[in-house]
């Protein structure tokens, strides 16, 4: 298991936007970077540094995936059919801890991994404790008996500030994987750059 080194609100704060779209991110208060000299004006970023930021971006939204297993998903990308940086956010969709997560039983991302990891988590009626298995589309992930009463559940449950987006389909405590979605029906809070990424990987 990928243990989260830093804070999850710091990475809100280094890259100046609500990730996630949680009410409670700092960035809502404070658009400046942490520390002492986060309200220095900031220079303007080289083509790397653009890139490189979309990359810890959008790897930080996953859940800090570690960069072993980032790149290998990007690797999986670049050897299907069809365009790379579509591919990469729908194997990053597929992973089980984000189908929890957009499925509303955990309220955030890394909520998800732990009720994963620590194995509340169904997938076709088998347990499964392993966040980064990829879900194929028509797998039914479901709570396990514990978790419905789980009051993080509970409360992911009734979340007003985002919705389970269509290719997920939820039934109470069953969540059914409809279809690998492609880059626009992702319900991202802030803009992804997935392109960026793939050209800072193909470097």
């Amino acid at each position: 298991m990928s243990k989260r080194q830093n804070a999850k609100y710091k990475l809100d704060r280094r890259m100046g936007e609500n990730i996630w779209g949680r009410p409670k991110s700092p960035v809502n208060k404070r658009e400046y970077g942490p520390g002492q000299h986060g309200q220095r004006r900031k220079g303007k970023l080289s083509d790397f540094g653009i890139q490189l930021r979309a990359k810890q971006k959008l790897k930080g939204y996953y859940g800090d995936v570690t960069e072993k297993q980032f790149r290998a998903t990007y690797a999986e990308a670049v050897r299907m059919k069809g365009d790379t940086s579509q591919n990469l956010i729908g194997l990053l969709e597929q992973r089980l801890d984000m189908v929890v997560y957009r499925a509303k039983f955990a309220p955030t991302i890394f909520a998800a991994r732990q009720i994963v990891n620590h194995g509340h988590i169904l997938v076709n009626g088998k347990r499964c404790n392993i966040a980064s298995a990829k879900v194929k589309v028509g797998d039914v992930v479901e709570l396990g008996s514990k978790a419905k009463e789980m009051a993080l559940v509970l409360e992911a449950q009734g979340l007003t500030e985002r919705d389970v987006p269509e290719y997920v389909s939820v039934d109470g405590s069953k969540a059914t994987y409809v279809r690998v979605p492609t880059l626009d029906e992702v319900p991202y809070a802030v803009k992804m750059e997935p392109n960026l990424v793939v050209e800072f990987y193909s470097r």
